[in-house]
């Protein structure tokens, strides 16, 4: 069955009001990109709309719509199925996520906020602290918090959408638990405060051109 394996409660039944579509949509994403669902595994729209507690029109909405997005595949007299992408497709994301994350390293450095830097250090502590409690799920978070806040102090509304919409992709691709990481955010953050721009490019750099070949293959639970 589709849920055997999720942990029990991981799947709450949705509440009403508010568009059922989109919470059906917003759903299923966040299963697919933290690898609740993991790529490959078949969809079946009676099951998922069972455990949403929902009727199966807004699940095939929201599976046509992910689908659009790369996030499902449809297959002609199959049914749904978790999109598995390429290793091409895997490439080209982390270069687009390298050049993102590369330039709101230098719009941050550029003028950073005191209220900003002490947030990076507080998220670095969160984020070593995980590591070292061996919590993947909160080193997922931590890390993913740690570079929203980079883009808010690069202080570009564009940006940080995109960078947003990418993260959320790469998430389904490594866990960044090994502790040399957070030792390249402690870095940055020394560069964003020293506001030497062309340092913190250079950490950054690094830092998300290593993630495609150093930091694990995030598992499926």
């Amino acid at each position: 069955m589709l849920f055997n394996e999720l942990p029990h409660g991981s799947i709450p039944k949705l509440e009403r009001p508010g568009s059922i579509r989109e919470q059906v949509y917003g759903a299923l994403l966040e299963l697919i990109s933290s690898r609740s669902l993991h790529p490959g595994q078949h969809l079946v729209e009676s099951e998922l709309a069972g455990h949403l507690g929902v009727s199966r029109q807004p699940v095939r909405e929201a599976l046509q719509r992910l689908n659009t997005e790369g996030w499902v595949d449809l297959r002609p007299a199959q049914g749904a199925f978790v999109h598995e992408p390429t290793g091409d497709e895997t490439d080209q994301l982390f270069v687009v996520r390298v050049l993102l994350e590369t330039e709101a390293a230098r719009l941050a450095a550029v003028g950073p906020s005191t209220d900003g830097l002490e947030r990076l250090d507080e998220l670095c502590e969160w984020g070593e602290a995980a590591v070292a409690a061996d919590d993947v799920d909160a080193v997922v978070i931590a890390n993913a918090t740690f570079h929203a806040c980079v883009m808010e102090l690069a202080g570009n509304a564009v940006l940080a959408e995109l960078a947003a919409h990418v993260e959320q992709r790469v998430r389904r691709y490594y866990t960044p638990i090994v502790s040399q990481a957070w030792v390249e955010h402690r870095e940055l953050i020394a560069a964003i405060a020293a506001h030497d721009d062309a340092r913190a490019q250079q950490v950054m750099r690094a830092h998300t051109v290593d993630a495609r070949t150093r930091f694990p293959p995030r598992p499926s639970r």
